[in-house]
C-alpha cells in the first residue's frame, strides 16, 4: 500500500526569458507550471489528436464487428432488366436455331439474414417475385416465393464468427487501455520537454552570469596589471576566460532558443509567445508497495488482453491449420413455397411447397505432406508463443518493480542535490571574493566555478529524474497513487452527445 511519508517544498525557481525589445513591441509572456505544460499537451497537441483519432479508429471497428452479429434486413432486386437480342437456342431434336429476343424482366427479393457465432451457421428467411414481360409473344408473367426458410452450416470446417467473438473485444479492450496509456506518454514527454527547457536555460543564466564575473575580474586584473601585482601568464589566462565565457553564452543562446521552438511546438503554443517556466512548490514522497503496483498493472495495462489475445490466436491459427486440411463439408438447405401466374396476385394463390438439401464436401487425397507440415508448423508458432508470451509477461512484471524501487530512491537524491547546490553556490561566492581580494588564483577559482556549474546542473536534473519516474511509474501501472484511483481519459472526439464512450465497459 502508500503511504504519504513527508512533503518537500521547494524554492519557487522561475526563469524569464528576455526579448530585448521596447515596451511597444514586447511578446506577449504566459507563466506556465509543470502541471500547465502538460494539460496542454494533453488537451491540444498534435500527438493527442492522433491518439484520439486512432482510439475512434478502433472503436468503430469495434462497433463494426458488434453489428455483423445482428439480424440484416435486405432488399434487392433488378428493375428493369430490358432484353433485346439474338440467342442460340437448343431444339428439341438437339439443333440449335438463333431467335430473336426482346422482353423485359424484373425481380425483388426481401430477405432477413442472421449469423449464429458459435456454430458458424448462416440462416435466412426470405420473400422473393420475378415478373418477366415477352414482347414478341405478348404475354407477361410472374413466379415467386411468398416464404422461404434456409441454413448454410459448415461441418469440420474452421468457423471464423467462434474465434473472432473472442479476440474482438481483447483487440478493443487493448485500445482503450492503450489510449490511456498513450496519453500517460504525452504527460511524460511533455515533461521532460519541460525541464530540458530548464536545464538549457539554467545553463544560459549561468554563461551569462559566468560573463558577467569573467568581466568584473579582468578590470580587477587590468587595474593589478598596471600595479605589476599579476603575471602576464595570469593575466593571459582571465583574458582567456572572457572569451570562452562569451563563447559558451553564444552556444547556450542557441539551444536555448531550439529548446523553446520545441516545446511550443509540442504543446502547440504560439511561437511568438515568452514563456516563464515555473518549478512545481511541491514534490511529495511516497512509499509504494511493489504488490500494489504490479496489482494495478496487470489490471490496467494493455498487456493483460494482448497475451490473453496472442494465446487465443495461437490457438486459432492451428485449429485453422487442422480444419483446412482434412475433411470439408457444408450442408444447405431451405424450405419454402413457390408459384407461378399469369398475373402477380396468382403468385400468392395456393402456392406449392419447394424443398432443397444439399451437402457438398472436400476431401483431400494426396498432397504430398502439405497438410501435415502445415499442422505442424502451426503448431511450432503456437509453442513458440506460449514460450513469447510467459517471456514477455514475466520482463513486464520485473520492469514494474524496477520502475518502484527507482522511485523510492529518488528522495534521497533529490535532497542530496538541493543541498549540493546550495554548498556549491555559497563556495562560488566565497571563492569569487578571495580571488578578487588577491587571495587565491584563477585556477582555484574556476574550480569553484565549475563545481557550481556541476551542482546547479545535478540539482535540476535530479528534478528531472523525479517527474520522469513519476509519470513512468503511472504509465506502467495506469493508476494515480496520489488519488489512489485508477486513471482514465475520456475522448471528446467520442463524446459528442450521441452516447458514445470509449469505456467498452459501455458498450
Amino acid at each position: 500500500m502508500m503511504k504519504f511519508v513527508f512533503g518537500l517544498v521547494l524554492p519557487v525557481i522561475s526563469f524569464t526569458l528576455s526579448a530585448g525589445q521596447t515596451n511597444a513591441d514586447q511578446k506577449d509572456s504566459l507563466s506556465l507550471s509543470l502541471a500547465n505544460v502538460v494539460d496542454l499537451a494533453v488537451r491540444q497537441s498534435s500527438a493527442v489528436k492522433y491518439a484520439q483519432n486512432t482510439n475512434v479508429n478502433y472503436f468503430w471497428r469495434w462497433k463494426n464487428f458488434q453489428t455483423r452479429f445482428r439480424p440484416r434486413l435486405m432488399l434487392t432486386g433488378d428493375l428493369p432488366d430490358y432484353t433485346q437480342t439474338t440467342t442460340p437456342v437448343t431444339q428439341p431434336d438437339g439443333s440449335i436455331e438463333f431467335r430473336q429476343v426482346s422482353n423485359a424482366q424484373a425481380s425483388a427479393k426481401l430477405a432477413l439474414n442472421q449469423s449464429i457465432a458459435f456454430s458458424g451457421t448462416q440462416i435466412y428467411a426470405a420473400t422473393a417475385l420475378y415478373r418477366i414481360q415477352d414482347f414478341n409473344n405478348n404475354t407477361l408473367s410472374f413466379s415467386g416465393t411468398p416464404f422461404e426458410i434456409g441454413f448454410t452450416q459448415p461441418v469440420f470446417s474452421y468457423n471464423w464468427m467462434r474465434w473472432s467473438k473472442q479476440t474482438e473485444p481483447l483487440i478493443y479492450e487493448e485500445a482503450q487501455k492503450n489510449y490511456v496509456e498513450t496519453i500517460e506518454e504525452i504527460s511524460r514527454d511533455a515533461a521532460w520537454r519541460f525541464f530540458n527547457y530548464l536545464k538549457i536555460l539554467t545553463n544560459y543564466r549561468l554563461a551569462e552570469n559566468n560573463l558577467k564575473n569573467s568581466r568584473v575580474n579582468l578590470q580587477i586584473a587590468e587595474t593589478k596589471q598596471k600595479l605589476g601585482q599579476i603575471s602576464e601568464n595570469d593575466f593571459a589566462r582571465i583574458q582567456l576566460s572572457v572569451y570562452n565565457a562569451q563563447k559558451a553564452l553564444n552556444m547556450a543562446n542557441m539551444e536555448l532558443k531550439n529548446a523553446d521552438f520545441e516545446l511550443k511546438s509540442y504543446i502547440s503554443l504560439d511561437q511568438e509567445t515568452e514563456l516563464n517556466l515555473i518549478m512545481p512548490l511541491n514534490i511529495t514522497f511516497f512509499d509504494i508497495d511493489p504488490e500494489k503496483a504490479l496489482k494495478e498493472a496487470r489490471a490496467n495495462r494493455k498487456e493483460t488482453p494482448r497475451y490473453q489475445r496472442r494465446l487465443i490466436q495461437a490457438d486459432q491459427e492451428l485449429t485453422q491449420a487442422r480444419r483446412n486440411t482434412g475433411l470439408g463439408a457444408v450442408l444447405t438447405g431451405s424450405y419454402g413455397m413457390s408459384n407461378s401466374a399469369e398475373f402477380m396476385a396468382g403468385v400468392y394463390d395456393q402456392p406449392k411447397q419447394q424443398r432443397m438439401l444439399r451437402l457438398s464436401m472436400s476431401v483431400p487425397i494426396l498432397d504430398w505432406g502439405r497438410s501435415a507440415s502445415q499442422v505442424k508448423l502451426a503448431e511450432s508458432r503456437r509453442e513458440l508463443e506460449i514460450f513469447d508470451v510467459e517471456k514477455d509477461r514475466e520482463d513486464f512484471e520485473r520492469e514494474v518493480f524496477v520502475q518502484v524501487e527507482q522511485f523510492s530512491l529518488l528522495e534521497d537524491q533529490l535532497k542530496t542535490a538541493k543541498e549540493a547546490d546550495k554548498v556549491a553556490e555559497n563556495g562560488y561566492l566565497i571563492s569569487l571574493r578571495k580571488f578578487q581580494n588577491g587571495e587565491i588564483s584563477i585556477t582555484d577559482l574556476n574550480i569553484s566555478l565549475s563545481e557550481r556549474e556541476s551542482a546547479r546542473r545535478d540539482y535540476i536534473s535530479s528534478l528531472e529524474d523525479y517527474w520522469i519516474a513519476y509519470y513512468n511509474l503511472r504509465i506502467l501501472t495506469l493508476y494515480d497513487f496520489e488519488m489512489k484511483r485508477k486513471i482514465s481519459y475520456n475522448n471528446p472526439m467520442l463524446d459528442r452527445g450521441d452516447g458514445a464512450k470509449t469505456d467498452i465497459s459501455n458498450q
